[in-house]
């Protein structure tokens, strides 16, 4: 064999060995970097008090750690969403976070993109949820309604019997679902015969909707002995329909969920009796970290809060009453 023979033969051993040694190279380190990670946000619309400080919280957070996170609205439209999901990658981004418009659309949003995705807000089915690639950022939303129950069981003393109404948020929204879901069955664990007098959807979490319900209810001349709300505005509506046909609120116990500014001042003026604390805060920051990890290939495992099929991770929920709210205002 000549020199120039065995010359040729090692530059083609060196380069294919330089070539494995790059690939090899880039498919360990698992994805993005942890000084470079790029993460899109979508989202319908964000004129919601609750979703404004999710957002808040998730900027703040990711400005914090040195991550870049975008906000992209998408409107009602399923379809721009779905749009927005399958250009995020060639647009150079290494996660998603995402509130789905409808949580049924779940597998049509993972099916467009080949990134890791958090949703928020609006949890989609456990079955399309997967381990460190498709999960969940936010409280079991079951809690909710048990501590609604439980605190007006207490306050009311365990009445035999009580009518009740019903304000839920947007049909279908898994908040909504779980939240009523929970507190009828703990309701029905309790042994008290409850009777709902009124219960409709508040379309759109906000005070007007909650105003409207509440005017339908009072034609209906019946009694009621607590309101239950899926949300703090929603319950503020509640409380303003009532004032309007000179109720005291105080006479009534109203529920609502999230602890908001404005349902806490409601607390500590004597109006909404009670609250539970969604942390917007908790899940903003959570939802930011598990979409850095993904998008460095890593496991949640680190994760506070995470369950152990890695599917969910669920902030807790605090009870909120005249007793505590001043540590929430």
């Amino acid at each position: 064999m000549n020199n120039n023979l065995i010359t040729k033969i090692l530059s083609v051993l060196l380069v294919c060995v330089l070539t494995g040694a790059l690939i090899a190279g880039c498919g360990s380190s698992g994805g993005a970097s942890a000084g470079n990670i790029k993460i899109l946000y979508t989202i319908d619309n964000n004129d919601d008090t609750f979703r404004a400080a999710l957002v808040e919280s998730m900027q703040s957070t990711a400005k914090a750690k040195g991550y870049t996170l975008d906000v992209k609205l998408c409107g009602a439209d399923v379809q721009n969403q779905v749009n927005d999901i399958k250009n995020a990658a060639s647009s150079g981004y290494n996660a998603i976070i995402c509130r789905p418009n409808d949580a049924s659309t779940a597998l049509q949003l993972e099916a467009a993109t080949t990134l890791p995705i958090v949703f928020v807000n609006n949890s989609p089915s456990i079955d399309v949820l997967k381990a460190d690639k498709y999960v969940f950022a936010g409280s079991n939303e079951g809690d909710a309604g048990t501590m609604q129950a439980e605190y007006i069981l207490k306050k009311l003393g365990n009445k035999p019997s009580l009518n009740i109404i019903i304000i839920m948020g947007d049909k279908g929204h898994s908040a909504a679902v779980g939240r009523t879901k929970a507190l009828k069955y703990a309701l029905q664990d309790s042994g008290i015969d409850y009777n709902i007098v009124f219960s409709d959807y508040g379309t759109g979490w906000n005070e007007e909707a909650a105003e409207r319900l509440m005017e339908a209810f009072f034609k209906t001349e019946q009694s009621v002995d607590a309101i239950f709300c899926n949300n703090d505005s929603l319950a503020l509506g509640a409380i303003k329909s009532m004032k309007a046909h000179n109720i005291d609120p105080a006479s009534i116990p109203v529920c609502g969920v999230d602890a908001t500014a404005e349902g806490c001042a409601s607390i500590a003026a004597g109006e909404m009796s009670f609250t539970v604390l969604q942390s917007a805060k908790g899940q903003g920051e959570s939802a930011v970290n598990a979409a850095a990890l993904m998008a460095q290939g890593k496991s949640l495992s680190s994760l506070e809060w995470i369950t152990k099929d890695h599917r969910n991770v669920f902030v807790p929920f605090e009870p909120v009453d005249a007793s505590n709210v001043k540590k929430y205002q």
